[in-house]
C-alpha cells in the first residue's frame, strides 16, 4: 500500500514476476522526492494495480503479492 500519497514515476515488476524481501518494486515521487518501494517479504506478484504516472493517495493499493 502506498505509505503517502504521491506519483509513480518506474514500475519494476510484473504480474507474475517472482520476487525477494526487499527487492523495489516501484519507484513513488513524493513531495519531490524518489521512494522505492520494496517488497516486505518473499512472494509473486499477483496483481500491479498502478502504472507510470499514476497519482496515488495514502493507503491506496499498488502491488499485490501471494
Amino acid at each position: 500500500k502506498a505509505p503517502m500519497p504521491g506519483t509513480i514515476l518506474k514500475v519494476s515488476v510484473n504480474s507474475g514476476d517472482a520476487v525477494k524481501k526487499g527487492q523495489v518494486l516501484l519507484i513513488l515521487e513524493a513531495m519531490k522526492m524518489e521512494n522505492e518501494i520494496v517488497a516486505p517479504s518473499d512472494g509473486k506478484v499477483a496483481s500491479v494495480n498502478v502504472s507510470k504516472g499514476t497519482s496515488v493517495n495514502v493507503g491506496d493499493l499498488l502491488v499485490s503479492l501471494n
